[in-house]
């Protein structure tokens, strides 16, 4: 039987570390990019900070207090896409079946490429060094016949390191895996497959369809099935943009609806630039509320048209803001654009719907 060849390349502590590499007085120190030590979340930290237990989605506080060395700097996303594309630019002089994640992570398949390599191993360490030798910055790899597997095995020698699961080794990975290893399964999963005595793969194989199903619904047959190394999904060199959002979390919380509605003009600007650089456009609008007691709530409209103009979003937003009264103070406001002209769905109808073109002035 032939299987594909499959690389799943994860960038090491991506924003840290190209904040490292830009500023060597950085270097060696734990960092977090995002958040402070008063407000805000992490959004990556450096593996010095991840030592003392720092993580990402991590409050900036709590991590003040389990490092209180902790350096905190603010994301800067232009430059970490600059970087991004950079390395998306190695990545195709080996193969054009690229699936980009995001922008530090990436399935490639080289089942057939361009350099002519039987060695997908061999062309993972090509890439590693490529990226190191050309941007400055290590990444992992994990290499086996379907996407599932290979990003869990891109997770076993980080930072700077890859693991091949050969054909011959998938099922006996996958068996002695802990379940909380399983790409899809979360926090609540994993606690209820515990509460089952489904500790490994190995347990979850013991498992029939049938009671997968029932226990977990529609997930229950893609359980069954990737514990059995059944992963059929192709990479997609064509992934199709859901959304696009820009939000942000206040130093302080904010009571009053009209200190809110200038925090939402300039989110809906940047949105309008995000909007702009992507060349897209939506018709669905949706406020993102999150109050004080980090409760989260969001309120959506759907447009009859096409936007992507900052004055349209924030109109939109500040109706669904008056929609109902506030139950608390707000620390974090957020606006995402989603139903995309990109979606092909929409595409096919795009005569149908009047698309309302923008006038950028940034």
């Amino acid at each position: 039987m032939d299987h594909r060849k499959i690389i799943h390349v994860d960038m090491d502590a991506f924003y840290a570390s190209v904040e490292q590499l830009d500023n060597p007085d950085l270097r060696g120190k734990p960092l977090a990019v995002g958040g402070s030590e008063k407000r805000g979340v992490v959004s990556a930290a450096s593996y010095e900070a991840r030592v003392y237990g720092v993580r990402s989605a991590m409050s900036g506080a709590m991590a003040k207090r389990l490092c209180p060395d902790l350096l905190f700097v603010k994301p800067r996303f232009e430059r970490y896409k600059e970087i991004s594309s950079a390395i998306r630019k190695i990545f195709f002089e080996y193969t054009d079946l690229v699936e980009p994640l995001s922008l530090d992570e990436a399935y490639l398949d080289v089942t057939v490429n361009k350099k002519g390599n039987p060695s997908a191993s061999l062309i993972a360490q090509h890439i590693r060094q490529r990226i190191l030798d050309q941007v400055g910055l290590t990444a992992s790899a994990g290499i086996s016949i379907n996407k599932f597997v290979a990003k869990i095995a891109s997770d076993y020698n980080k930072p700077n390191g890859q693991k091949t699961v050969n054909p011959e080794e998938v099922i006996e990975f996958l068996e002695k895996l802990d379940v909380k290893k399983f790409y899809g399964v979360g926090k609540v999963t994993q606690a209820k497959m515990y509460e089952m005595g489904i500790y490994t793969g190995l347990d979850l194989k013991s498992k029939t369809e049938e009671f997968l199903n029932r226990h977990f619904g529609k997930s229950g047959k893609h359980y069954f099935q990737i514990v059995r190394g059944i992963h059929t999904s192709p990479v997609k060199p064509n992934r199709e943009r859901k959304s696009l959002a820009a939000e942000r979390t206040f130093r302080e919380n904010i009571a009053s609806e009209i200190y809110m509605i200038e925090r939402l003009e300039s989110i809906a600007e940047e949105l309008q630039r995000r909007l702009k650089n992507s060349k897209v456009s939506g018709r669905t609008i949706t406020l993102k509320i999150k109050y004080s007691d980090f409760t989260l709530q969001t309120r959506s409209k759907s447009l009859p048209y096409f936007v992507n103009d900052a004055a349209i979003i924030l109109e939109t937003a500040k109706e669904l803001l008056y929609q109902e009264k506030m139950k608390n103070s707000v620390r974090l406001l957020g606006i995402s654009l989603s139903n995309l002209n990109t979606a092909k769905s929409l595409v096919k109808k795009k005569e149908e719907v009047e698309i309302i073109q923008l006038k950028f002035d940034l």
